[in-house]
C-alpha cells in the first residue's frame, strides 16, 4: 500500500500499487476532469507528479514539454511508490460558478403557470397534503381502534374517501394521537386521478399544517439543481446547485452507461449522484431551518439515463439499437429507498421519459415553461452534450435527440471547459490588427474556453474573415497569433505570461471542426424534426432555448455559426431551467402530473438516427454557417458588405 496525497486540497489515501490516479482521486474525493471517462483520449485529466513515480501517463495528448515538467494523465497513470501530486487550475472543477446568475441577452414573459394562477384556477392541490385533526378520544362507549378513528374522521368531516393507512403510520398511531390529546395533523398523499386510494403517509402530534414542504429537483448529466418549497405559499425558500459527482466517469451518458455494465459499476455511479442530491438537500435543510420530518416529497427530473442511474436501474440497452429503455414511467417511491437524506414518509415523484434520449427533463421543460397548453407553434431547444427538441403546441407534440457532442461544455476542444472562474466567455478582435480582447468568468487571467465563449469566437473571426467557411484559418493574414504547429492552423488566445496555466491558450482549426460538427447536429436535428411533421421554419411562431447554456450564448453568434436558425430574435425566448421548472410546477399541483400523462402519449418521437433525411441536413450544416448560405440573409448581406468593403 502507497500513500497519495492530493495538492492543493491536502488530502491523503492509502492505495495497493497498480492503482489508477484518477482512481485514487475518487476515493479522496478530489476532482479530477475526465471527459472521457478514463479511456484516454480527452486529455483533460492533467496533473503534475511532484514528488514519486507512476507507471504509464505520458500520453501522446501531453507535449513534451509538458511530460518534462511532470505532467501525466491521471487516467493512465498508476500508482509506483509514494506519491504526491498536484491537480492544475485546469484539471480541478469550480462549483462557485453554479451561483452565478446569468444576464439573458433578452428576456420575454413565458407562458407559464404559477402558484397565483393555480390557486385561480382552483387547481392549487399539491401530491401531498397537510390536514389539521381535532379526534374525539376513545371512551368505554367509543373503543374503536386508532386507526378506523382516524379513518372515519376523515372520511365523515373532509370528504375523504378510499383511504390507506400506511403501516409505518399504524405503528406510530397510539403515541402519536395521544401525545397532544388527540390534535394530530395526518400527511395525505393524493392520487393522481380521481376515484384511486388516498394514503396517510405520515401523522405528527398537535397542529402542524404551517409547515408542509417539498423539494424540486433537476438531475443533469454534468449538474443537479435542488429547490425547497413551501407547499403553502409557492414560495422557494431556497436552491442549491453542485456538479454531478458522476462527471468523475465520464462527461456524457454514454460513458456512464459503460461504466454502469462493468461489475459494481451501477452500483457506484447511483451511490455517487445519491450523494450529490443529499448534498444539495442536507444544505437547503440547513439553510433554511427547516423540519426535514416536514418534507413531504421531493420530485425528480432528468434524463432518460440519469433517471435510470439514480433508481439503480440498468441503463445498458439504452445505448444499443434499437434503444429501448427499462422504462420511461415509474411509480411513486419511497425517497429513503433511493437513499435520500428524507423522512421515510417522503414519496420520491419520478418525470417520465419519452425514448431513450428524450428524458423526464425535457417532459419537465414541456410541462413547466407552458408549450402544451399553447396556442403558438414552439420549437423547444435544451442544449448540452445531447440536444433534445420539441416541436408542437396544445394539439400535438413531436420530439427528437442528437448527438452534438460536448464541446459546448469544453469536451474535443484542446482548452475547452466548462463555465469556471477563468473561463474565457466573451471575445472580439481588432480588424486590423487581429489582436483579441477578451472576458473570463469572474474577470481574472484565463486558463481555458467555455462553450459560450467558443461560439463568440468562431462566429467573430468568421465574421472578420480570420476563417473560411470550413473553419479553416487564413495563413496569408500578417500576425503573430496566426499560427501553424503539426499542420494545423490555430489562433493564440493569450501568450502563456498571460494566463494562469503558464502555456499558451489556441484555438485550433481541430476545436473548430469539433464545433461545426455539434452545431451541425443541432440545426439539422431542427431542420428533420420541422420537415418530419410537414411544417417550416417560417410557421414556428415562438423558439425556447432551456438549460443554463441557453442562458449565456450570444443569440446572434448562434446565428452567425448556423447552431441556431436565423430568424427574428423577438421570436427567442430565455427559460433558463425548464426542468426544475415543470419538477417545482409538479410539486405544488397534481394537475400537471395529471396533464403529463397525457403530454406523454401525444408526444411523437421521431429516432433521427432512423431517419434518412437527418444525414443530409447533418453534411449540408456541416460548413460556417451551411453550405447554403441564402439560409442565412441577414448574415450573408454582411459578410457580402464586408467584402465590397475589402475590394474598395
Amino acid at each position: 500500500m502507497f500513500t497519495v496525497t492530493f495538492l492543493p486540497h491536502q488530502r491523503s489515501i492509502r492505495v495497493p500499487a497498480g492503482t489508477q490516479v484518477i482512481r485514487a482521486a475518487m476515493e479522496a474525493g478530489v476532482h479530477i476532469n475526465a471527459s472521457c471517462g478514463g479511456d484516454g483520449v480527452c486529455g483533460k485529466c492533467r496533473v503534475i507528479v511532484e514528488q514519486g513515480e507512476v507507471t504509464g501517463g505520458d500520453s501522446e495528448r501531453l507535449r513534451e514539454e509538458d511530460r518534462a515538467l511532470g505532467y501525466r494523465l491521471a487516467c493512465q497513470a498508476k500508482v509506483a511508490g509514494d506519491l504526491v501530486v498536484r491537480v492544475p487550475v485546469e484539471s480541478a472543477i469550480d462549483a462557485s460558478v453554479l451561483k452565478r446568475q446569468p444576464v439573458p441577452r433578452r428576456t420575454a414573459a413565458i407562458q407559464q403557470m404559477d402558484f397565483e394562477e393555480l390557486k385561480e384556477e382552483g387547481l392549487f392541490l399539491p401530491p401531498v397534503e397537510k390536514i389539521y385533526l381535532e379526534l374525539p378520544p376513545p371512551s368505554v362507549g367509543d373503543n374503536q381502534p386508532d386507526a378506523t378513528r382516524l379513518v372515519n374522521y376523515l372520511t365523515q368531516h373532509h370528504d375523504e374517501h378510499r383511504l390507506v393507512v400506511r403501516l409505518s403510520v399504524i405503528r406510530e398511531l397510539p403515541e402519536v394521537m395521544r401525545a397532544d390529546d388527540f390534535r394530530v395533523t395526518a400527511t395525505l398523499a393524493r392520487p393522481v386521478h380521481a376515484g384511486r386510494k388516498t394514503h396517510v403517509t405520515n401523522l405528527q402530534p398537535g397542529d402542524t399544517t404551517g409547515r408542509s414542504y417539498a423539494i424540486a429537483m433537476d438531475i443533469g448529466t454534468t449538474t443537479v439543481y435542488g429547490q425547497l418549497i413551501d407547499l403553502r405559499t409557492g414560495e422557494v425558500l431556497g436552491e442549491k446547485g453542485d456538479f454531478n459527482g458522476q462527471i468523475s466517469y465520464g462527461e456524457d451518458v454514454i460513458s456512464r452507461i459503460m461504466h454502469a455494465e462493468k461489475p459494481g459499476g451501477l452500483e457506484e455511479l447511483q451511490r455517487v449522484v445519491v450523494a450529490t442530491m443529499n448534498g444539495i438537500i442536507d444544505e437547503l435543510v440547513h439553510r433554511s431551518g427547516v423540519d426535514p420530518d416536514d418534507i413531504n416529497s421531493i420530485t425528480l427530473a432528468g434524463n432518460t439515463t440519469m433517471t435510470h442511474l439514480a433508481l439503480k436501474v440498468t441503463p445498458r440497452f439504452i445505448r444499443r439499437a434499437p434503444y429501448v429503455p427499462a422504462s420511461t414511467m415509474y411509480p411513486p417511491i419511497s425517497a429513503t429507498e433511493l437513499g435520500l437524506h428524507l423522512p421515510r414518509h417522503a414519496a420520491a415523484l419520478v418525470y417520465p421519459s419519452i425514448s431513450s434520449y428524450v428524458g423526464g427533463d425535457i417532459v419537465a421543460g414541456v410541462m413547466g415553461s407552458g408549450m402544451y397548453r399553447s396556442e403558438e407553434l414552439i420549437l423547444f431547444m435544451d442544449i448540452g452534450t445531447n440536444a433534445e427538441i420539441v416541436i408542437g403546441n396544445k394539439d400535438w407534440l413531436a420530439c427528437a435527440a442528437c448527438s452534438a457532442g460536448p464541446a459546448f461544455e469544453g469536451g474535443g476542444v484542446e482548452f475547452g471547459m466548462r463555465a469556471a472562474r477563468g473561463a474565457i466567455e466573451d471575445f472580439s478582435i481588432d480588424p486590423l490588427t487581429l489582436e483579441p480582447m477578451l472576458l473570463t468568468i469572474g474577470n481574472m487571467r484565463p486558463k481555458g474556453i467555455c462553450g459560450s465563449g467558443l461560439i463568440t469566437m468562431v462566429a467573430t473571426l468568421f465574421e472578420t474573415g480570420v476563417i473560411d467557411h470550413q473553419g479553416k484559418f487564413d495563413r496569408r493574414l500578417a500576425s503573430p497569433r496566426i499560427r501553424e504547429r503539426e499542420g494545423v492552423g490555430e489562433y493564440v488566445l493569450a501568450w502563456k505570461e498571460q494566463t494562469q496555466i503558464d502555456r499558451d491558450i489556441v484555438l485550433t482549426e481541430i476545436d473548430i471542426e469539433n464545433l461545426i460538427r455539434a452545431k451541425g447536429a443541432i440545426y439539422s436535428g431542427c431542420m428533420t424534426l420541422l420537415e418530419e411533421v410537414g411544417m417550416r421554419l417560417e410557421d414556428v411562431q415562438r423558439i425556447y432555448l432551456a438549460g443554463g447554456f441557453g442562458s449565456y450564448v450570444d443569440l446572434a453568434k448562434a446565428m452567425v455559426i448556423g447552431m441556431l436558425p436565423e430568424v427574428d430574435p423577438e421570436q427567442v425566448v430565455y427559460i433558463g431551467n425548464a426542468s426544475l421548472m415543470g419538477a417545482k410546477m409538479s410539486a405544488l399541483t397534481n394537475r400537471i402530473r395529471r396533464d403529463v400523462v397525457t403530454v406523454t402519449r401525444m408526444m411523437t418521437n421521431f429516432e433521427l438516427s432512423e431517419t434518412p433525411s437527418y444525414m443530409n441536413h447533418y453534411v449540408a450544416a456541416l460548413f460556417l454557417p451551411h453550405t447554403d448560405l441564402q439560409r442565412f440573409p441577414k448574415l450573408q448581406a454582411r459578410l457580402e458588405a464586408r467584402r465590397g468593403g475589402a475590394d474598395k
